[in-house]
Order: C-alpha cells, then sequence, then structure tokens
C-alpha cells in the first residue's frame, strides 16, 4: 500500500512528461513543415514575379532562420521555460557574439543592402573589392566572382558595399581604350581615316555610338593616337584583340614605317632627336 502510494504521483509524473515529450515531438515535426512550406510558398511567389534569384535565395534563408528560432523558444515555452529570460540571455549572447564577429555580421549587413540597391546581379560582369569578372552567386555573407582566367573568388559582402562597383553589364555598350604609336613621317589624317574605315569592319563593333580615333598625345617616336571602337560587354575580348590586329595590319599594309627612336650628337655635346623633339645630356 506504502508502495503504491509512492509510485502512483510518479507514474502519473511520467504519464505527463511523456505526453509532454510527444507533443513537443510533434510540434517540432509540424512546426518544421510549416516552415518549409511557407518558404517554398513565398519562394514561388517571388520566382512567378520575376525577382532575382539571389534576392529569392537571400530572403529565404533569413526567413528560415527567424522561423526556426521562432520554433525554439516556442518549444521551450511550451516546457515551462521563461523565455523572456532566454531572450534576454540570447541577446546577451548575440551581442558578445556580434562584437567578436562584428566582420561576419557587416557582411551580413552590407548583403542586405547588396539586395535591397540591387547595383549588380547574377550574370553581369562586375569590378568590386579589387576583383573583376562574373558573378555567380549573391549570399548572406559572400559574393562569388568568376575572374576572367576563370578562377572562382568568394569576396566579403563588406568590401564590396564599401569599396567602388563597377557593372560593366549595365550599360548596352562599352568603350575599348587602345593606342596606335605612329612616326613622325606619317600623316596624321591619312592613319586617322585608314584606321576608322578598317574598324567599322570589325564584327560587333557598333555604329551607333562609332568608333573614335584622334591624337592623344605626342612622344619622342611621333603622335600617339586614341583608337576607342564601342561594342557589347559580351563581345569586349573578342573586339579588343580584333582591333589591335587591325591595327598592325592596316599600318602595314598602308606602308606606314614602324615609329624608331633615333639620336646623334649636336655641336654642344648633347644627345638630340633627329626628329628635334628629345634631348638628354650625355652620361
Amino acid at each position: 500500500m506504502t508502495l503504491d502510494i509512492v509510485l502512483q504521483p510518479i507514474l502519473l509524473w511520467a504519464a505527463a512528461f511523456g505526453f509532454k515529450i510527444l507533443g513537443a515531438i510533434a510540434l517540432w515535426f509540424i512546426g518544421r513543415w510549416l516552415i518549409h512550406f511557407s518558404i517554398g510558398l513565398v519562394t514561388k511567389t517571388l520566382q512567378r514575379r520575376s525577382v532575382e534569384p539571389a534576392v529569392t535565395k537571400y530572403l529565404g534563408s533569413t526567413a528560415s532562420i527567424l522561423l526556426n528560432i521562432s520554433l525554439v523558444m516556442a518549444l521551450l515555452g511550451y516546457f515551462g521555460v521563461q523565455t523572456t529570460t532566454f531572450a534576454a540571455l540570447l541577446a546577451a549572447i548575440g551581442l558578445a557574439i556580434g562584437l567578436a564577429w562584428s566582420g561576419l555580421l557587416s557582411n551580413f549587413a552590407a548583403g542586405g543592402f547588396l539586395m535591397m540597391l540591387r547595383p549588380f546581379k547574377i550574370g553581369d560582369v562586375i569590378n568590386a573589392g579589387g576583383v573583376t569578372g562574373t558573378v555567380d552567386d549573391i549570399g548572406m555573407f559572400v559574393t562569388t566572382i568568376d575572374t576572367q582566367d576563370n578562377v572562382r573568388t568568394f569576396v566579403g559582402n563588406g568590401k564590396i558595399f564599401t569599396d567602388k562597383i563597377q557593372n560593366f553589364s549595365a550599360n548596352p555598350y562599352r568603350r575599348v581604350d587602345l593606342e596606335a604609336q605612329l612616326d613622325h613621317s606619317v600623316d596624321v589624317s591619312r592613319a586617322t581615316q585608314v584606321l576608322k574605315h578598317r574598324i567599322h569592319l570589325i564584327p560587333n563593333v557598333t555604329i551607333n555610338p562609332p568608333p573614335e580615333v584622334g591624337v592623344l598625345r605626342f612622344t619622342p617616336l611621333g603622335p600617339v593616337l586614341a583608337v576607342r571602337p564601342y561594342c557589347n560587354n559580351a563581345h569586349y575580348s573578342q573586339v579588343y584583340f580584333d582591333t589591335n590586329r587591325t591595327i598592325r595590319e592596316a599600318f602595314a599594309e598602308a606602308g606606314f614605317p614602324v615609329p624608331e627612336q633615333r639620336f646623334a650628337m649636336n655641336s654642344l655635346g648633347y644627345v638630340e632627336a633627329k626628329n628635334g623633339q628629345a634631348f638628354t645630356a650625355p652620361h
């Protein structure tokens, strides 16, 4: 009789605790399913509205973290834990972690601003954080860029956001900047016309705006021409190399001499370029 009196409350407590455990397990699985369902629903809605994949992924990841923390707090409240005290403790831990990982949190905050301001998107060719290449992914903490020599590079969002960002894909065309050195004996007007005619024939060079050719500066070798065709960013490398080849071929076909610096000693004992534009004291 005495044993029954002792065991009865223990059995009742065990049964109640067991049911509570089962309820917590059910709450966990139902909560996880609801989180997964909600995030999936939001993701599909954003995709139907043609929202950038990077933005969709970022919002989904952030929502998943916040909802899972809420689920854990609900389970603790279900077991009678004072969630207000726990929330204060969690905030203190978060503050300590934030002070220790300030750089990581700044990357997270910068990622949010990149999603809102959208200075670039996946697939754009950019220069950011000292790296030039194609954006492969915009994550919560880092942005993945494939460089022009096909090296996958991870750059912290904080470094990107606080640095200069150049988006080469934002505008419909881009200028290729090259130079052509002329000899002093070459007629600048003729060389300019020859180049303009030949550059127009290069594939993927835009008609509007047209290519630009003009005198950039003068050197002891002769005038230097600025050669600036325009093209779509996707054709930049092709136009760059083709323009260099065209400069060489056009000048060779026109019979222009190769620029060459020639010196002679003048009557004062100074070295003088034969073109009369460079003077240096002898050693």
